[in-house]
């Protein structure tokens, strides 16, 4: 599919340059940068360049994403992207899951990649669980992406499990020189999931929507200390993702949160999307959200 407009075109096309490119103005006075072609406003920048620079971007990204989801695929390793504002409770919830996997799959082999611009802090807490996790930090990055992702697995120990169990008979260099994504071709039929491989993306509801990192899922999480409008605030991750978890379901009598109205909002954007009331912390919809994970391809 085409990252410029969605066509069946998989060829770079020409973007044709609109005569004027200028903000709307609404009878209240408000301003929307987001209504031309390139739905978003640079200064400096033209509509059709930076539909032409996000096309190269994505493009590439989506290459390596596409090598990425072939390989997770072939070697049976079922991956999850979790996105959502700062202080939805995702690393909690990874905490959690990984307690409750434990009890329910517990040779289920598992591991983590937490994305964060600074500090190792989630990668600590979720090893402090015995799990492995690897920490990539993006800097001024507000996303990871699918070469970050390629990397950062290649250096898990459930990269070696992928290659080596499931009787494959041939040999993966798995010396990756910095700097070079993960990638090579297998020719072989993809397994049942038999791994999981848990991604917890920079916390920002704006940019992981437009950056697939090869998963078989996006995951999008949401509190109820937050807005219950999120879903029609930012649409396209809500769009983008299979399943909306609401979270912190034990703070719900002591905030303003309109659980019908938010998952109406939420199906408004994405009418296939799933949705599970929990809390990572008392436990409630714990055993809904594993059977999930486990139950995905």
């Amino acid at each position: 599919m085409c990252v410029v407009c969605g066509c069946s075109n998989t060829e770079n096309h020409a973007v044709p340059e609109p005569a004027v490119s200028s903000a709307l103005t609404s009878a209240t006075g408000d301003l929307h940068y987001g209504t031309g072609l390139a739905k978003a406003s640079v200064p400096g920048l033209s509509p059709g360049r930076m539909v032409k620079l996000e096309a190269d971007v994505l493009g590439a990204n989506q290459r390596q994403a596409d090598l990425n989801r072939a390989h997770f695929t072939a070697h049976g390793v079922a991956t999850f992207n979790l996105v959502s504002s700062p202080g939805s409770g995702k690393t909690t919830l990874l905490c959690a899951t990984i307690a409750a996997l434990r009890q329910r799959a517990p040779d289920l082999p598992l591991a983590v990649i937490e994305g964060d611009q600074q500090t190792s802090l989630d990668a600590d807490r979720i090893r402090a669980t015995g799990a492995p996790a690897i920490q990539v930090n993006t800097g001024r990055g507000c996303h990871l992406d699918a070469r970050m992702v390629s990397e950062a697995f290649a250096r898990l120990d459930l990269h070696a499990h992928a290659h080596h169990d499931h009787g494959h008979g041939h040999y993966h260099d798995n010396s990756h020189a910095q700097g070079e994504s993960h990638s090579h071709p297998h020719d072989h039929a993809p397994h049942a999931a038999q791994a999981l491989l848990l991604i917890e993306n920079v916390g920002n509801l704006v940019c992981p929507a437009l950056w697939d990192l090869g998963e078989t899922a996006k995951v999008v999480i949401l509190s109820v200390t937050e807005g219950a409008d999120k879903p029609l605030k930012y649409p396209d991750m809500f769009a983008a993702a299979k399943l909306l978890v609401i979270n912190k379901m034990d703070l719900l009598p002591y905030v303003d949160f309109d659980v019908a109205r938010c998952i109406e909002y939420a199906r408004r954007v994405n009418p296939d999307i799933a949705v599970l009331q929990l809390s990572a912390t008392r436990g409630d919809g714990m055993q809904a959200w594993v059977d999930w994970l486990l139950e995905r391809p």
